[in-house]
């Protein structure tokens, strides 16, 4: 969902299609090594995303995302300074006291063991950023901007979610505009934060996204919306559309894991996203559906799914570092919390 981040191809020298690793059907996936990066692909991530509580019983939302895209062929040049690989990464804590989101970035080419998307297991570092996962099982993350800094342990209460078809994630009407996606929802979250020079512990739930990819979006696509939302009874809901200039839904998706662990795939015509509550950016001017409602076919009929964001302003402008705008924040439905993503509301997205 998030290739928007090939933005990073920009900065060496593209490749062909051909000279991607494919998605395709009947793949089957492996752990751990399937947590670790795939270097033969165009892109992936790990997309952590959270409700934090304070001792003091704050509500706090974070996220913490690791992008890496290859960007070119080193094939033939002994330089180690030969550009293959780019890492992107983003960190967020959304604080309601201050009304709109800390964000902060890094960006560099992989190498010399400063910037690095390891194989065989999760393991990323960007400089003085990282995201691990130990041989217990624990994925630990250490991040700092500009007036706040995450030190989190996310552990894992349940299976790994394969989306999709066995981790195949159609995105669009052809078959080939596809990711391998799987998701770690339920994630119990325990470390400490560092806000306004004061360190605090926090506990909390968090999901993980796991997706990689060779193909960019539809050519009809200028954006898409995102939900991934874990609820209080252990359940685990996964939502997402492609949209057209016109608002339409090009393509739609997701998934439903009952507390029991049943799990529905949902089509794109189980998934509705219905626009409700708009807030528009006094420093971008876009305007975004903050407050949408998602109506989901399930077996058991259709539900309706309320979204409320902890705050309004949860947008992040990445510009700074040549990225899009976007808005990305913590939100509830009833039953339940997790994250909203919602991008090309500033500008369509060119791929």
């Amino acid at each position: 969902m998030r290739l928007l981040l090939l933005l990073a191809l920009l900065l060496g020298t593209p490749l062909a299609a051909q000279d991607f690793t494919p998605v395709q059907p009947g793949r089957v996936m492996a752990f751990p090594a399937d947590h670790g990066a795939h270097p033969d692909f165009r892109t992936e991530w790990w997309y952590a995303t959270g409700w934090l509580t304070t001792a003091g019983g704050e509500k706090l939302g974070f996220q913490v995302t690791f992008f890496r895209s290859r960007v070119g062929d080193a094939a033939g040049n002994p330089s180690k300074f030969a550009l293959k690989q780019v890492l992107f990464a983003h960190a967020a804590l959304s604080d309601p006291k201050l009304g709109r989101l800390q964000h902060a970035q890094r960006i560099a080419r992989a190498g010399f063991g400063l910037a690095e998307a390891r194989t065989g297991d999760m393991a990323l570092v960007l400089d003085d950023w990282s995201l691990r996962r130990g041989a217990d099982g624990v994925m630990r993350t250490q991040v700092k901007g500009d007036g706040f800094a995450l030190d989190l342990a996310l552990a894992p209460s349940q299976p790994v979610l394969l989306q999709g078809r066995g981790g195949y994630s159609q995105k669009g009407p052809d078959p080939a505009e596809a990711s391998h996606y799987y998701t770690m929802p339920q994630l119990k979250v325990s470390g400490r934060i560092v806000r306004a020079g004061k360190a605090e512990a926090v506990t909390g739930t968090a999901w993980l996204d796991r997706e990689w990819s060779s193909t960019l979006l539809n050519p009809a696509a200028t954006g898409w919306d995102w939900l991934g939302l874990n609820m209080d009874d252990g359940g685990a809901l996964t939502l997402f559309r492609v949209r057209r200039k016109d608002g339409s839904a090009l393509w739609a998706g997701g998934s439903y894991r009952s507390a029991k662990g049943e799990l529905t795939v949902l089509a794109p015509a189980d998934v509705r996203f219905v626009a409700a509550r708009r807030w528009k950016s006094s420093r971008t001017g876009a305007t975004y559906p903050v407050a949408p409602v998602v109506e989901v076919r399930l077996p058991g009929g259709v539900r309706r799914v309320p979204v409320t964001p902890l705050m309004d302003d949860q947008e992040l402008d990445s510009r700074g570092g040549g990225g899009p705008v976007y808005w990305e924040g913590a939100v509830t439905v009833p039953g339940g919390r997790g994250y909203l993503e919602m991008t090309g509301y500033l500008t369509p997205l060119k791929m």
